[in-house]
């Protein structure tokens, strides 16, 4: 990542670890963070822990189905006492109502994840030091504090405890239990009945003062336009003895305490962080996106998966099956990728993967055939890195491809069907089919059934890639149907899909090609792009041409590429409003960033070796990573006019994956 001029942002000499250098100042301190555990759970944040949306928190445990995400403890208000005098410092900062935030701020110097998240506060002669870290593979979370001056101090943290969904918001009520069990250097509570129990390990002493918080307030959730404003529980006080140079610790866990002592627990987690990081060797910004590729990988969990995004978005299959070639095989982790997708495809039913990994005892969401067509481009990509007797590839993919392309040709007209001359058709009322189907209630925003450009090269290329592997398996009859598919469908695509009055294809056609009722869609969007970059095969060298420049002119952004053309009359230039004005806008003109991976697969090909457009390609990814919602991470798209400020998801996996493989694999950095 490069760091913009007058940036308090910058990459430690230690590695690919973003530390800020705040000096007291609200600014720097209000950009975000996020630190995950390998199986769900997250803590995230501003860097003054002043929380900004309802889904932040220290401790956000990924609980079992149908639980799932929740904030389980906000925030730990903390103290310190130092000195003969008795100074009090408060190091806390919150919004409330109509006034200034708190002040803790102003003692913070710095913040570092170098690999674990890490402040130091200047307290007069004296810095603290406050080290956080989730417990690989646990809903759990130490906090180290450590006083360096001449004289010992006395702190105390009172844990803010909403114990709610992560996507909720909590008031005041009656119902919080205030029943403890005090061991030896812990407390046992469990405040919700439904709801795990809570043990907090310490080495001081806790003092019950159950209390309610009250108007938290978060700017981001005011800004876009829901409820903002929370009450927070507390159970008490906790209250430990500092001792220079040493370190005392706090843990809190859901249901028990991790085995170990928190020093190792805290090892642990720094050197799964720092295993990730590829080496010195890499540039800055390869090493800064492989790190960031890891928070999206559940080894850790019962069921090994990829997490679509932070802090929500979890469990998309379309997501999840983009982003396998950039998280786990450009990063060579192809342990993880066999994990991902034994998950993955257990989840396929006739020939099919549904929208959201089913829960158990949950009713199965709605079939996707984008993410179904998306399965090919894996294989594809793991075949170029591994082979074709790679056994993942053979014993994995090779079957679900032979189921999806059994149910694509089949005579079902439901969700994806072929047409009379070989194309991919879908369209069922009211459902969202293609990733640009946002909903608003029951209505489509951008309703796209019929013949997606894009899902004919997925299948045009797909078919490649199946007829290449039956071919290579012994399977000579599937490798003839899968060649005869991949024949019609470029036949039919070269035949309809280019506009000759817009000098670019169709974005989609209807199913019907010679009747009344025949339509098309001239929409400049990027699907073309993806169509290009996906099959170039499918366009003749001069449209080729055609589609980038008019991506180039009309689209490109140096934050991602625009899903509508400016020219448009229905184009929204910024992502804001409310959550339906959001949602009309996602695909109205918002540039997604992971379309810049495309851009890149696109452009190489047609000028594989012009130095100046491989080193432009380079700088337009490292500068689609740089400085997003997230230190380190990148959003999921911004708006579509300058300065293009980053929007949505704001840790996003394809996003990620997309800007890494395109670093690695087209660009070979």
């Amino acid at each position: 990542m490069k760091v913009r001029p007058g940036s308090d942002y910058r990459l430690s000499r230690d590695g690919p670890w973003p530390t800020v250098e705040t000096h007291g100042q609200l600014a720097p301190a209000e950009r975000e963070w996020i630190h995950t555990n390998g199986a769900g759970a997250y803590a995230m944040s501003t860097i003054s822990l002043m929380h900004t949306r309802r889904h932040h928190g220290v401790l956000v445990a990924d609980l079992p189905a149908p639980l799932g995400r929740h904030v389980i403890m906000s925030h730990g208000e903390t103290s310190v006492t130092l000195g003969p005098e008795r100074r009090t410092y408060r190091i806390s900062t919150h919004q409330f109502p109509n006034v200034a935030p708190t002040p803790g701020y102003r003692s913070l110097a710095s913040f570092s994840q170098q690999p674990l998240p890490r402040w130091a506060f200047r307290l007069g002669q004296h810095t603290l030091e406050r080290t956080m870290c989730l417990v690989r593979g646990k809903n759990a979370l130490i906090i180290g504090y450590r006083l360096l001056g001449p004289t010992p101090g006395l702190l105390n943290v009172r844990p803010l405890m909403p114990m709610r969904p992560a996507d909720a918001l909590v008031q005041e009520h009656g119902g919080m239990m205030q029943v403890l069990s005090l061991k030896s250097g812990a407390v046992e509570m469990r405040p919700v009945p439904d709801l795990p129990p809570v043990v907090f390990g310490h080495t001081g002493m806790f003092m019950g003062s159950p209390d309610w918080w009250r108007r938290f307030e978060y700017l981001a959730d005011r800004s876009d336009g829901i409820p903002f404003q929370e009450d927070i529980w507390t159970p008490g006080v906790f209250e430990m003895h500092l001792e220079p140079q040493r370190t005392a610790y706090l843990v809190v866990a859901v249901d028990r305490l991790p085995n170990g002592s928190p020093q190792e627990l805290m090892e642990q987690a720094a050197n799964a962080i720092l295993s990730e990081d590829p080496g010195e060797e890499r540039p800055a910004s390869v090493r800064a996106l492989w790190v960031a590729a890891s928070e999206f990988c559940l080894e850790g969990s019962e069921r090994p998966r990829v997490i679509a995004g932070y802090p929500w978005h979890a469990a998309l299959l379309r997501d999840w099956v983009m982003a396998l070639p950039g998280l786990h095989i450009a990063r060579n982790r192809l342990d993880l990728l066999e994990g991902a997708l034994e998950t993955l495809l257990g989840a396929q039913r006739g020939g099919l993967l549904p929208e959201r990994l089913p829960e158990l005892g949950a009713r199965r969401s709605k079939s996707l055939p984008d993410a179904t067509l998306w399965l090919f481009e894996v294989a594809r990509a793991l075949e170029r890195h591994s082979g074709v007797e790679h056994h993942l590839l053979k014993n994995l993919l090779f079957p679900a491809l032979v189921r999806a392309f059994t149910r694509v040709r089949s005579r079902a007209r439901r969700l994806i069907w072929l047409s009379s001359d070989g194309l991919v058709a879908t369209g069922a009322s009211g459902m969202a089919l293609t990733w640009m189907d946002a909903k608003v209630g029951p209505h489509l925003i951008t309703p796209r059934p019929g013949l997606a450009i894009e899902h004919q090269a997925l299948w045009s290329r797909g078919t490649q890639t199946l007829a290449r592997l039956a071919g290579a398996y012994g399977h000579e009859k599937l490798a003839a149907l899968a060649r005869d598919s991949a024949a019609r469908v470029r036949s039919a695509f070269r035949a309809r899909f280019w506009c000759h009055e817009t000098d670019y294809p169709y974005d989609c056609l209807s199913e019907a090609k010679d009747s009344s009722d025949a339509w098309g869609d001239t929409s400049i969007r990027p699907n073309a792009l993806i169509a290009l970059a996906v099959d170039p095969d499918l366009f003749e060298p001069w449209q080729a041409q055609a589609v980038l420049e008019r991506v180039r002119s009309e689209l490109l952004t140096p934050r991602g590429v625009r899903s509508l053309s400016p020219s448009d009359r229905r184009y929204v230039p910024q992502f804001a409003g409310d959550a339906a004005e959001r949602e009309v806008a996602y695909h109205q003109g918002t540039a997604w960033a992971h379309l810049l991976g495309f851009y890149v697969r696109a452009a190489l090909r047609l000028a594989p070796d012009d130095m100046d457009v491989y080193y432009d390609l380079r700088a337009l990814i490292e500068q689609g990573a740089d400085e997003g919602l997230i230190l380190g991470q990148v959003a999921q798209l911004a708006d579509g006019d300058a300065p293009h400020r980053a929007r949505g998801c704001p840790v996003q996996a394809i996003a990620v994956a997309e800007l890494l493989r395109a670093l690695v694999v087209d660009l070979d950095v």
